[in-house]
């Protein structure tokens, strides 16, 4: 008798459920729901395919009917508000797409099954979806939604709220969002650090001042046009491919990701001054510059000195085996000392700091990095390169090298560099920097001539050991190779009131010799000159060839040296500095680039075949006008194809931050026969007696202000003031000599010989 009532009651209950009716008081919705067939797209059955509801044709909806439906098309029901009283009764549905309806309300939260909805352009003030944990996307564009519960959508992959009135949403709930549109609301606050999934993003038209994607590894799309940022650091963002930022106050972009962008949309974003990019992705982004005429913007890479997006380590210290049995820890720093770096297609170089450290960023790839010393023959390096591969080699990777002594030479350079321009009556800085370049510790002196009659001494660091006519003298001990040191010098330099005057546009000449007891290896760097023009006025910036504007025929295939001098001229400290060379490759010969001296830490990097960074990180340089200055200087080979007539120049470009760079003046210099040109300047100039033993006599109309002696290579002997007219050269030995005589109005040349 139980078994038989209970058959019958779940009989009645089969039958109920069929037959009970879904209650939809809207009559367009209703007959949206009636009039769904096969050929229509407006329902689907639970396999998926289009189907008629009313599957008994009664004009109504049962509740077995509506538990039928998988999908359902209520689109564009009315221009009347509309309600959607019934739908919950359809328990199965996943997709629900009612949008471009009136639909003031909607309150979806029992139908736990709903993966897709979309209601947008239905005049929504309120809508309820939260507790939708099977809920992937959700489309409410262009409501008059003040609020959006989203408290529970666990599985919300795409959400678009874009055109209401939302001031805040809470999407760090959403763990596996990967696209998000939220433009035109008002919002002022959007924290997107938890949705770390997101690849799309849309925030654009809203009053948000910041926004924070550092967490966004995977963002692909971003538009954030119509804010009120004026900077956006997008350097995680390591697979952007398109970034739309227009009609916006932004004033800085920092887009060093590793990825090359395909799309920047920035039109109408007048304030934009900076833009931090990678090396590779330079040229796509000046020219959209150039096409928006942004000529205030500036472009490069120097917001960080790593590449961008995911990099490796190799990192190390280089150390000095002077005894040959194996670097430790007692031995000393091996400074300055050139790394080649190549991936097999693309080579770089890199100089050590002065303490023999050294850290080299790579991308992914395999590289060979091998270290280069100015004379190979003179060291052995262990390893002599390192093969790595990355990401299969763990990073940071340490790779120590040992660098000994070959054989035994002695080898030591000098240089003098013009720190300051020089003044009449004021002072003038310049620094003696000399190097052991052979691979023995030597001892020995240093002696700087200079016209004692124009130039007084001020001070110097060390003080100098000895002193006579013109000439003072240092010494010094036990300099290590590849050891440099530096000795500041400072001069005053007479007036135009003293006597005998100095005066703008004359020039002041300085010899620099360094020596030792042993013979050098090469000795032709062991002297160095300075012809120095005197000026009235300067450019802080500016960049000099201390050969001076001509150079002999000797010069050809031989170092020349430049100086680079730079000044914070802003109203803040400068954090770090770079300065940028383009060597000419035609004229210079790259390989051979070494960096001399600096007034601060650097390190020197070359890429791209000819471009030579010289990075002051992290140098603070004051604003102030007693410290504000610094310096770099370097020696190049000039090629040994050119010829007597042939010019080479060299500018450079000096970043300070995030500012446009200041470039230098272009100094250009003439390779030039050192001869006599019919002894004239404007005025002839009869030069008497030659032969000539000891006085030399000047017949001219024109006072003659100096004479530089010169030998038939072109090496400057002697820088003299002449007085009435006439030289006294007794001191010269017998031979062949050029003589450079400057007058009031001009400069020529003349050949004598001294018997």
């Amino acid at each position: 008798m139980k078994t038989k009532l209970l058959f019958f009651l779940s009989i009645l209950s089969f039958n109920f459920v069929n037959s009970q009716i879904v209650n939809i008081p809207d009559t367009n919705f209703r007959s949206r729901l009636l009039a769904a067939n096969t050929n229509n797209e407006i329902a689907k059955n639970l396999s998926g395919n289009y189907f008629k509801i009313d599957s008994n044709n009664d004009s109504q909806i049962q509740l077995s009917e509506a538990l039928q439906v998988s999908y359902l098309n209520a689109g564009g029901l009315s221009s009347e508000p509309a309600v959607l009283t019934g739908i919950t009764s359809f328990s199965n549905l996943t997709e629900l797409y009612c949008h471009s309806s009136n639909l003031p309300t909607l309150d979806l939260t029992s139908m736990t099954n709903l993966q897709k909805l979309n209601c947008g352009y239905c005049q929504m003030t309120s809508l309820n979806v939260a507790g939708l944990t099977s809920l992937t996307e959700l489309n409410c564009f262009n409501n008059q939604l003040t609020s959006l519960n989203i408290s529970g959508l666990v599985s919300l992959q795409k959400l678009d709220y874009s055109l209401n009135q939302i001031t805040s949403l809470n999407v760090s709930q959403l763990p596996t969002l990967t696209e998000l549109k939220c433009r035109g609301n008002a919002i002022t606050n959007l924290n997107v650090s938890q949705n770390v999934n997101l690849v799309t993003l849309y925030c654009g038209f809203n009053q948000l001042t910041t926004l924070n994607v550092s967490t966004l590894t995977n963002l692909n799309y971003l538009e954030c046009g119509e804010n009120l940022m004026t900077t956006l650091d997008l350097s995680a963002t390591t697979h952007l491919q398109t970034l739309e930022c227009f009609n916006s106050p932004i004033v800085s972009f920092f887009l060093k990701n590793g990825s090359n962008l395909a799309s920047l949309i920035i039109f109408n974003s007048p304030n934009l001054r900076y833009i931090c990019a990678d090396e590779s992705e330079l040229p796509f982004i000046q020219d959209e510059l150039d096409n928006l005429n942004y000529t205030n913007c500036v472009i490069n890479s120097y917001c960080s000195f790593v590449p961008g997006g995911a990099f490796y380590t190799v990192n190390g210290n280089i150390k000095f085996d002077l005894n040959n049995d194996g670097c430790n820890n007692f031995d000393v720093a091996f400074p300055n000392l050139k790394f080649s770096i190549t991936n097999g297609t693309v080579t770089s170089q890199l100089f050590v700091n002065q303490n023999g450290d050294y850290s080299i960023p790579l991308q992914t790839g395999n590289y060979t990095i091998t270290p280069v010393t100015e004379n190979p023959l003179y060291f052995n390096c262990s390893p002599a390169s390192l093969n790595i591969n990355f990401p299969t080699t763990t990073s940071p990777y340490t790779q120590n090298f040992c660098v000994s002594p070959n054989g035994n030479y002695p080898d030591l350079e000098v240089v003098l560099l013009p720190i300051t321009s020089a003044r009449p009556g004021f002072d003038a800085h310049y620094e003696i920097v000399f190097k052991n370049k052979g691979n023995i510790t030597q001892s020995g002196s240093v002696t700087l001539t200079y016209n004692d009659a124009v130039l007084d001494y001020v001070s110097s660091s060390p003080n100098f050991n000895s002193q006579a006519t013109n000439t003072f003298t240092w010494n010094f001990t036990n300099l290590q190779p590849y050891e440099t040191r530096n000795i500041p010098l400072t001069l005053n330099l007479n007036s135009p009131l003293e006597s005998p005057p100095l005066n703008m546009d004359d020039y002041i000449d300085f010899s620099v010799a360094i020596t030792n007891i042993a013979t050098d290896a090469t000795p032709l760097d062991n002297v160095n000159t300075l012809h120095q023009l005197v000026v009235n006025s300067f450019d802080p910036n500016d960049k000099t060839c201390t050969e001076g504007s001509i150079v002999p025929p000797s010069t050809i295939g031989k170092y020349v040296h430049y100086i680079i001098r730079f000044e914070n001229n802003g109203t803040a400290n400068a954090e770090n500095i770079v300065v940028k060379d383009i060597i000419d490759t035609s004229k210079f010969d790259i390989s051979t680039l070494i960096p001399l001296s600096g007034s601060y830490p650097f390190v020197t990097r070359i890429t791209n075949t000819n471009s030579v960074e010289f990075i002051f990180q992290n140098i603070n340089l004051p604003f102030d006008n007693a410290n504000n200055d610094g310096y770099v200087a370097f020696k190049i080979k000039i090629k040994p194809t050119l010829t007597i007539g042939s010019t080479f120049s060299n500018s450079a470009y000096i970043y300070f931050d995030y500012n446009a760079p200041i470039v230098t003046n272009n100094y250009e210099t003439i390779i030039q026969a050192l001869g006599v040109n019919n002894n004239e300047t404007g005025s002839k100039i009869l030069i008497y007696p030659n032969p000539v033993n000891d006085m030399l006599f000047f017949n001219t109309e024109e006072n003659v202000i100096k004479v530089d002696v010169y030998d038939t290579t072109g090496r400057i002997l002697s820088s003299n003031s002449v007085n009435d007219n006439k030289l006294n050269i007794n001191d010269l030995q017998t031979g062949n000599y050029i003589l450079k005589v400057y007058t009031e109005n001009g400069i020529t040349n003349a050949k004598i010989i001294k018997e």
